[in-house]
């Protein structure tokens, strides 16, 4: 991998808390409890299955009671939602990944246990939801398992109507990601955690290994200006 460790550090500063992200509105705890509630009546009294397709995968909110792979058709892993928080800046913004339309998706599915289905639901959502205008990319989609099909909810699924997500340009969204930084790290960082911890579960994703090529050329090609 192009993108090494010592690239990566490259690209790390101390940066402080600068707040909410610019023009979105926090969610509230009531406002946490409604999402929650309309998953559960989507879910009814059928098992919760959440499929991971990054982080969630080694660094899940909860304890699973079942684990194993699953692939989402049309669906792709993309840097294509542009933050400013975080892993960046308003000075320097980054991207966050996302699910776009289009092609595979190889991730995990885990199961939340029946005891602790609310609790763990809740403190999941607070977590990767954060703002009252993203609440829509939570939603359900079809995986593919060993067992056969299932349904499952995920996290950051891009839909035309929110418009929140643009794909870009590979050039553009590696010198997006090789300088974007903020107080949970940097852009490059999570790029590069994400493919060695996806690498770990026999994941390889064609798109973010061309990525990071890219970021890496492009953190050298600014060391050498």
């Amino acid at each position: 991998m192009m993108l090494t460790p010592e690239l990566v550090a490259l690209t790390l500063r101390d940066v402080q808390d600068d707040g909410p992200e610019p023009g979105w509105t926090p969610l509230s705890d009531a406002g946490l409890d409604c999402l929650v509630d309309r998953i559960e009546r989507e879910a009814g009294s059928d098992p919760v299955w959440v499929f991971a397709y990054g982080s969630l995968i080694w660094n899940p909110e909860f304890a699973p009671a079942a684990r194993m792979p699953a692939t989402a058709f049309g669906w792709h892993r993309s840097f294509s939602l542009k933050i400013e928080r975080w892993r960046a800046t308003s000075e320097q913004p980054g991207l966050m990944m996302a699910l776009e339309r289009g092609g595979r998706c190889d991730g995990i599915v885990l199961r939340l246990s029946d005891e602790r289905r609310r609790q763990d639901l809740r403190a999941l959502v607070a977590r990767e939801i954060k703002y009252h205008e993203v609440a829509e990319m939570v939603r359900w989609v079809r995986v593919q398992t060993a067992d056969g099909p299932a349904t499952a909810l995920t996290f950051w699924a891009s839909t035309k109507r929110s418009g929140l997500t643009k794909p870009l340009p590979a050039d553009t969204t590696a010198m997006l990601i090789a300088n974007a930084c903020g107080q949970g790290g940097s852009c490059a960082q999570y790029l590069h955690n994400t493919i060695v911890d996806l690498e770990a579960e026999g994941i390889r994703d064609r798109n973010l290994w061309h990525l990071q090529a890219l970021v890496a050329e492009r953190i050298m090609a600014e060391q050498s200006a």
